[in-house]
């Protein structure tokens, strides 16, 4: 066949032997095992049935045709008033597009503020597809890693010294995946000071926004940033919706009226019986009140559970649907750790490392699992810390 184009060829798996962890899970739990996955951020429960009934309806309703390129307008009023509640600063519609899900809003800012060969740096712990959609751009990357002792609290510093003359952008993501991490003020205003110094656009992360352990503080918000910020959000964590593909991307009037153009050329539009399910989704908070409960509980018997481990420390750990466990004094290699706990107490879980060099020495614990089998796994976590180094020796 003929030569394809670098910038599909360029796009490589992220994460790939910690991926392996949980398909290795995945599948010994579907020939029968008694393996508790918690390697994966998918809820275990279903959508809410009042957003389903809505799609329904709105299928019945014969809204099966082309909707406009940045969304329905119903929908993007939902979405502004949920990036105000979100953002704490009054958004208008015109300041909002629909996306196909957090991943197609993190898309369209990468697309929107890099040329190729232009610089971003990325702060660590990130979300597995950070680099490649870079990489999808034609952009070069600096990763920027986050202090584990310090709770993975971006230290400005850190990012000052990652800037390059042809750096154009700064991403980040709180509540953070995979950390849970939740960004202070001082420090986010000490990253929109870099920001405004030089004369960068911030791309802020906040689709876990509705699961932090406290408020949520989001960058534009601060002084001078509402013009240079893009905020990626999506439905899929905060309503129980991660297979309906449904995100949107807030930022200023005169670049989001230029992102409706890129939909011209990436989805021309988004299923109409899917955007009426979300807006009302949204007008209505289905399930927001108590999937964030839900969550919160879920840390809080995790973490209770957990603590006393021999060994393991909690870091980050505040919000969104993750805990990280430091394992290194136990195992510094997170990967052999991640393998022999699968092996040995049938618990799946994330490697660390998978996520940049900021979390090696660490697994991730999804908390998409029934508050009994948290506890269960809690407990198997515990026993296998305890007899790691004897039954290695």
């Amino acid at each position: 066949m003929p030569k394809p184009s670098k910038r599909i060829t360029g796009i490589v798996p992220s994460g790939k032997d910690g991926w392996e962890v949980h398909f290795a899970a995945w599948t010994r739990r579907a020939a029968g095992e008694d393996i508790i996955v918690l390697s994966v951020g998918d809820h275990d429960f279903d959508t809410p049935s009042e957003t389903i009934e809505a799609c329904v309806n709105a299928v019945r309703g014969s809204n099966h045709h082309y909707t406009p390129l940045p969304g329905l307008p119903r929908l993007r009023k939902a979405m502004a008033a949920a990036s105000t509640a979100c953002t704490g600063i009054l958004t208008e519609p015109d300041e909002i597009i629909a996306t196909a899900g957090g991943q197609g809003a993190l898309y369209a800012a990468v697309q929107g503020v890099l040329d190729p060969g232009d610089h971003a740096v990325v702060v660590a712990p990130y979300y597995a597809t950070y680099p490649n959609t870079f990489s999808a751009a034609g952009a070069s990357f600096t990763v920027v890693e986050t202090p584990s002792e310090d709770g993975f609290q971006p230290h400005a510093d850190m990012i000052r010294a990652a800037l390059r003359p042809n750096t154009r952008a700064l991403l980040i993501n709180t509540p953070n995946n995979p950390t849970g991490a939740v960004y202070s003020r001082e420090r986010l205003e000490q990253l929109a000071a870099i920001c405004k110094e030089h004369d960068l656009w911030l791309l802020s992360d906040e689709v876990y926004w509705t699961l932090g352990g406290g408020e949520h503080i989001s960058p534009r918000s601060l002084p001078g940033m509402p013009e240079r910020t893009l905020v990626i959000n999506s439905m899929s964590k905060s309503h129980g919706m991660t297979g309906w593909r449904m995100g949107w991307l807030t930022g200023p009037k005169a670049m989001i009226a230029l992102m409706t153009d890129l939909n011209l050329v990436t989805t021309y539009g988004l299923p109409a019986f899917i955007s009426i399910a979300c807006a009302e989704a949204l007008e209505n908070h289905y399930g927001l009140k108590e999937i964030a409960e839900r969550y919160a509980s879920r840390r809080a018997i995790f973490l209770d559970a957990i603590r006393g481990a021999n060994e393991v420390t909690v870091h980050g750990s505040e919000g969104g649907m993750y805990v990280m466990l430091d394992i290194s004094a136990v195992e510094p290699d997170d990967e052999k750790f991640a393998w022999a706990l699968l092996d040995k107490e049938k618990v799946g879980v994330m490697p660390g490392s998978s996520f940049g060099e900021a979390a090696a020495g660490h697994i991730r614990i999804s908390l998409c699992q029934p508050e009994p089998i948290l506890r269960e796994a809690a407990l198997r976590v515990r026993r296998f810390a305890s007899n790691y180094r004897r039954e290695a020796a």
